[in-house]
């Protein structure tokens, strides 16, 4: 079964089994604007509020915090050579990294698609 959740930093998350993809929502989409740079992740283990990717776009550079724990097993590399993927509006092309070993808990309190604003 999957499950999809989204977070306040502007990104969607969809549970499958034991991982967990995380991408750029719409609402981050429309945070950023059109995106230029992307410093992608490594793969490895990560904390809730650890920098999951550097973003230079239109309407900020900045910084994009992760909502949840886990070990990152996977990186959209394409991104580095097409930051503009994280524009378009189908998830498999923006999608920035896959975990696992991702807490329940964390997961849980994310917002679902009908409690998300934008």
């Amino acid at each position: 079964m999957t499950v999809i959740k989204y977070s306040e930093e502007g990104f969607w998350l969809e549970k499958t089994d034991n991982t967990v993809t995380i991408g750029l929502s719409d609402k981050g989409q429309d945070d950023l604007g059109e995106v230029s740079f992307v410093d992608v992740p490594s793969e490895g283990a990560v904390k809730i509020d650890d920098v999951l990717i550097g973003v230079e776009a239109a309407k900020a550079v900045t910084e994009l915090t992760l909502p949840v724990s886990g070990t990152i097993i996977a990186v959209n590399e394409a991104l580095e050579d097409e930051p503009s993927l994280l524009n378009s509006t189908k998830r498999e092309e923006t999608w920035i990294a896959k975990l696992t070993d991702v807490s329940s808990t964390e997961f849980e309190a994310l917002l679902n698609e009908s409690g998300f604003e934008g």
